[in-house]
């Protein structure tokens, strides 16, 4: 059996005010023409499919394109939502889309609804996980407030499944953050009650999970199979193309896996398009300017972060960097000699991930000292109320 997994697509994202959506229907060609090439047997993509909730005109209209190629080809494609997604806009229209081989699976209910894929060796059972929001999934999963619980149940039940069907050979997409694993700048942060990842023994007894939400492709873990039955590899694909400079270093790719009769995966990466490398830059901007036609010389195709140490703010810098390289996105300054207060605070905010978090640096600016735990305690209370409203309007908990 031969699969190809991929994830965060995040159709309709731009870079620092670039759009990306040229070189995201590239890859979607890109990926349609390998699964042909490659024969796979599905294609299985593990969340975030939009980057927004109500995704662009531009995006939707990218995704039945792509998704009718593959209908069209007879590749069968599993979706599952992400935490960008809404689930019910992307799972709209989805008994329908079935019959054509484009599988979502966007709701609880559907845990226990795999999809059953043939080779010579006999079925591979494909389930799909939805990014379950605890406190929208708890009660209907009766689990309790954590990630770590409402996936243990999920795969719980899907392990529960695969048994009464007689299936062995199983694969899970799911969408989540598991311990171990290295993030970068560009994913949401989904912590509850200040813890955001769960464990990768959650999905042990399963065969090959294929992970999204973290944007560089890693294996998580390879958990031991009870019983002496195969191993459960855990592993994310990562996103097809760079969102963030943290990610400059990526090498992006799709993993195409294949199982084989006993339902042991084994795992290739294919690299993917880059639209133009990510390249960041620091120094002063005169001598910047002066290697442009030497050492730098490559950056003129290069999306540029440009970091400039010159004690004094030289004038008009974006205009004069992006004379000598027309896309660069990003500028910041770190004067040589260090900083003053006021820019250390702004270091320390541009790396803070967790909501609470920052507003405690807001407290902390505007109070002189840091929350106490009882006022931590309050923010923490009111960042999740506020989040969960914001998945409550998206209608992502159907």
């Amino acid at each position: 059996m031969r699969l190809l997994h991929t994830s965060d697509w995040h159709l309709g994202r731009t870079l620092h005010g670039a759009s990306l959506l040229e070189y995201q229907a590239g890859f979607l060609d890109w990926l349609l023409e390998h699964a042909v090439t490659q024969h796979v047997h599905a294609v299985v993509v593990a969340g975030d499919i939009y980057d927004r909730a109500v995704p662009s005109t531009d995006a939707v209209v990218l995704l039945d394109r792509v998704l009718a190629g593959f209908a069209h080809a007879r590749i069968p494609v599993i979706l599952t939502s992400g935490n960008h997604d809404s689930a019910i806009r992307l799972g709209f229209g989805s008994r329908l889309s079935e019959q054509a081989g484009v599988h979502l699976r966007t709701r609880i209910a559907d845990l226990t609804r795999p999809v059953l894929v043939s080779d010579e060796h006999g079925e591979v059972a494909i389930y799909g996980i939805p990014y379950l929001l605890p406190d929208a999934a708890l009660t209907e999963l009766d689990a309790e407030r954590s990630h770590a619980s409402v996936l243990g149940a999920a795969a719980a039940r899907i392990r529960a499944d695969a048994a009464a069907r007689g299936v062995t050979r199983t694969v899970v997409a799911a969408h989540a953050f598991v311990t171990g694993a290295v993030p970068s700048e560009s994913e949401r942060d989904i912590r509850v009650g200040g813890i955001g990842d769960v464990p990768a023994s959650v999905f042990a007894g399963l065969g090959y999970v294929a992970l999204g939400h973290l944007h560089g492709q890693q294996d998580v873990a390879v958990l031991p199979g009870p019983d002496g039955r195969p191993a459960t590899t855990v592993r994310y694909s990562g996103s097809p193309l760079a969102f963030s400079f943290s990610e400059r270093q990526h090498v992006k790719s799709v993993t195409l896996t294949d199982i084989d009769a006993a339902g042991t995966a084994c795992v290739t990466t294919l690299p993917t398009p880059v639209p133009r490398p990510l390249r960041e830059v620091r120094g002063r901007l005169d001598d910047l300017l002066a290697r442009a036609g030497g050492d730098l010389a490559d950056l003129a195709d290069a999306w540029v972060k440009a970091v400039l140490t010159d004690p004094v703010r030289p004038a008009a810098p974006m205009e004069r960097l992006r004379e000598r390289w027309p896309h660069t996105l990003v500028l910041d300054f770190a004067p040589d000699g260090g900083t003053g207060d006021a820019a250390a605070d702004l270091r320390r905010l541009a790396q803070a991930a967790d909501p609470a978090e920052i507003c405690g640096l807001f407290v902390e600016y505007t109070s002189g000292g840091r929350p106490d735990p009882e006022q931590q305690a309050v923010l923490r209370e009111v960042i999740e109320s506020v989040q969960q409203a914001e998945f409550a309007d998206a209608g992502a908990g159907a």
